[in-house]
């Protein structure tokens, strides 16, 4: 199993609010995490940093490799719950972070199976030698009006609200996670990234830059691609591959 990952605070941002960890669970077992904060002064990379940290330190701490799938669903869940209920609290702790937060998807590789959990904007895709496909779906009021069919797919990508998103880690006591399990893959690739690299990089030119190529490369070239075409948000991909 291979695991890359990458950071970047782009071009216009005068901080990085994103975080991205990894973990090596054991021989073919690898967990990613991708979180992008939110919030006045330094609050965003505070939440990213809390919930990034919280989530990788849950899945270390509990995940054994004989594990069934139900038991993989609620440590994964219960992860991102815990993350909330930290960052939450360290909100309420200073009223300079008040109502931070942070999105957070996140991916747990065992062997062919994968497990997502997201909330907020950042994506999941899933690449195979079928092709590229998004896992999650974005918590977005442009995603709500698009999935009601008051805009179309193309009116989405440039409406002027599409970085408003209605669920993140953090802002309220409780937040709901949206569950992924997608099991027996063959050869495969999971991607996780910010939409600081989604909202320039096309799925098509993922697929064709990181689907067996070099997973360090790979990255690089995303986060140039997307800070090329502007850079105006911070850039964070992860990648594990089989």
């Amino acid at each position: 199993m291979f695991v890359a990952s990458n950071t970047d605070r782009g071009r216009v941002r005068d901080e990085n609010q994103d975080r991205v960890m990894t973990k090596t669970l054991g021989e073919n077992m690898s967990i990613a995490v991708v979180c992008d904060g939110m919030g006045g002064a330094a609050s965003g990379g505070v939440a990213s940093q809390l919930a990034v940290e919280s989530v990788i330190q849950r899945v270390t701490e509990n995940f054994r490799p004989d594990m069934k799938p139900n038991s993989i669903r609620n440590m994964m869940l219960t992860a991102v719950h815990a993350a909330n209920t930290v960052v939450y609290d360290k909100s309420r702790e200073d009223i300079d972070k008040n109502g931070m937060g942070t999105t957070c998807v996140a991916a747990l590789v065992v062997n062919k199976h994968i497990y997502i959990v997201n909330v907020g904007d950042s994506r999941a895709y899933l690449l195979t030698n079928e092709g590229i496909k998004q896992i999650t779906t974005d918590h977005t009021y442009v995603q709500m009006l698009y999935q009601s069919g008051q805009i179309s797919a193309e009116e989405a990508k440039n409406h002027h609200m599409k970085n408003v998103i209605t669920k993140a880690v953090g802002v309220e006591p409780d937040v709901e996670v949206d569950y992924f399990e997608l099991g027996e893959m063959g050869n495969f690739s999971v991607v996780l990234c910010s939409d600081g690299l989604s909202n320039y990089c096309s799925e098509e030119f993922i697929y064709d830059t990181v689907f067996g190529k070099n997973l360090d490369e790979a990255i690089n070239t995303l986060i140039n691609y997307a800070n090329d075409c502007g850079g105006r948000d911070n850039i964070t991909a992860a990648v594990i591959a089989n």
